[in-house]
């Protein structure tokens, strides 16, 4: 399985995505401080992966904490918490992590600074490892989705990269395997950061699942050929009403796919569902650096001076989703009660 983070000798450990697919290697993070520019600047990066890195650099930010008094230490405690939370503001998981340390905090601030350090580490911890088994169960929920002989086209790269391990939708792609169904997948190579081309190609790859790379421009046309039978992408945060954002791009997927008459599938886990936000219209954009559009490897391919508009994410309105698949199953339209009764059923 390929490992994304994890906790190794009181560090922060993660699989440098930047470096991939030309170099498999690993950044070892001592100080939160290094978490936090590990997500800035995509060396981690997918909704859970960063929940996940920000439940763990806000551990690892505690254990160097040498306050001993209870509000001294608490304001050391939210200043690390804070900076994980100005970091993507679009990532969902992100703040659900930051949520469950805070409320962890907050169930053991009376104790030793010594008790309250482990108790966060265990907490990021299990955050980490339940995110794998959460996974494993969009996988399992989804895979009756993908026929035997099934073409799927996927966008960005919703893969273990982007989780603890396993993947969302890549989770259900793999998930769809180990049941002996016989699948090819096209991958988009997902302007302009290509986590398609270098993330999800490589995934595949390295787990013998058969891929085509096209471009993102060649979507229309492979869907008019009938060369798909469905799309399934992830999400980074997905309102009450099911809209969704997800990489850049994803959107025009969903009106070609309703176009063609091909179901378009988001898989991802409940922590991505922001009941707050009553629709896509509220979630808020990144926008990212107009160098990631003009370079490529480093080197320029547009001319100086040119405007340029780079917005991570785009929303998908919840009435192009076929379906959301996560880990209490598989949600149908309208996606406004079904995440009512769910988000009431864990209360």
């Amino acid at each position: 399985m390929i490992r994304t983070i994890f906790w190794e000798d009181d560090a922060v450990v993660l699989i440098d995505q930047k470096a991939l697919p030309l170099r498999e290697r690993y950044v070892t993070c001592r100080r939160y401080e290094e978490v936090i520019a590990a997500i800035n600047d995509l060396t981690i990066r997918g909704a859970p992966a960063i929940g996940v890195a920000a439940a763990l650099g806000i551990a690892l930010g505690v254990q160097a904490i040498t306050a001993r008094a209870q509000d001294d230490f608490a304001g050391a405690f939210h200043s690390i918490c804070e900076g994980f939370a100005r970091t993507r503001p679009t990532a969902r998981n992100l703040f659900w992590a930051i949520e469950r340390m805070r409320q962890c905090y907050e169930e053991a601030r009376l104790e030793t600074p010594e008790t309250v350090k482990k108790r966060l580490l265990a907490r990021a911890l299990r955050i980490c490892e339940e995110d794998i088994a959460i996974n494993r169960r969009i996988g399992f929920n989804g895979r009756s989705l993908i026929g035997d002989g099934a073409s799927v086209l996927t966008h960005c790269n919703a893969g273990a990269l982007a989780t603890a391990g396993y993947g969302t939708a890549l989770g259900v792609i793999r998930a769809a395997r180990e049941e002996g169904k016989n699948i090819r997948v096209f991958v988009d190579e997902t302007r302009p950061v290509l986590q398609g081309a270098r993330l999800t190609a490589w995934e595949l790859l390295k787990e013998g699942i058969p891929a085509t790379l096209v471009t993102d421009g060649m979507a229309g046309y492979i869907m008019k050929c009938r060369m798909i039978n469905l799309v399934i992408v992830g999400a980074d945060r997905i309102a009450a009403n099911g809209d969704a954002a997800n990489k850049i791009g994803t959107y025009g997927l969903a009106v070609l796919a309703r176009h063609h008459g091909i179901p378009f599938y988001i898989a991802a886990p409940l922590s991505t569902i922001d009941p707050d936000i009553p629709g896509g219209d509220d979630i808020p954009i990144e926008q990212r650096s107009g160098e990631e559009v003009v370079t490529l490897g480093g080197v320029r391919i547009a001319p100086e001076g040119i405007a340029v508009f780079n917005p991570a994410f785009d929303v998908t309105p919840h009435d192009l989703i076929s379906a959301l698949i996560t880990e209490a199953g598989v949600l149908k339209p309208p996606y406004g009660p079904a995440i009512a009764s769910l988000f009431r059923n864990m209360d």
